[in-house]
């Protein structure tokens, strides 16, 4: 869950409505899988690196999961999956096992992870406004933390 989270930047809604169909064909992990965002309904694109396919694999088969199942399963009967919730508690417990202040970091910050760390390498701001399904470029520039006028100066400063 927490590999998958980081590398598909998606919210903690659409995380964990995710269906094993969803990044697998036939019995492989897809190094690219799309899904249709519960926010915005537009759909976002987002890679599963080696270790997230791996780590995704090794689930399914734990979990003796088939497409048609959903990922993360509840325990509950009348929930079909993990719900926002007890993801919100999965990850508080992850950030206080590290030793650092679960109440700093979220489900959330699960989904910023990957996207400031691309913005930070890449200063591109288009690529990581596509990846997290943002419709509006100042949405993303928000997001980041940047200043307007850094963005600005930035996006001048590239070529086409």
């Amino acid at each position: 869950m927490f590999n998958l989270a980081i590398d598909s930047k998606l919210r903690g809604c659409d995380l964990v409505n995710l269906h094993v169909r969803d990044v697998t064909h036939g019995n492989q992990i897809l190094p690219r899988a799309m899904v249709v965002q519960r926010k915005t309904q537009r759909p976002v694109q987002f890679e599963l690196t080696e270790p997230t396919r791996s780590a995704v694999s090794a689930w399914i088969e734990k979990a003796n999961l088939r497409p048609e199942h959903y990922l993360f399963s509840s325990r509950l009967a009348k929930s079909p999956h993990v719900s926002t919730r007890q993801y919100a508690r999965i990850v508080h417990q992850w950030v206080a096992a590290i030793g650092l202040d679960s109440t700093v970091y979220g489900t959330h910050t699960m989904r910023r992870t990957k996207a400031t760390l691309i913005y930070k390498r890449t200063k591109n701001l288009r690529a990581v406004q596509l990846l997290l399904g943002h419709t509006r470029l100042e949405s993303t520039v928000r997001y980041l933390g940047i200043e307007v006028d850094d963005a600005l100066e930035i996006s001048e400063q590239t070529e086409i």
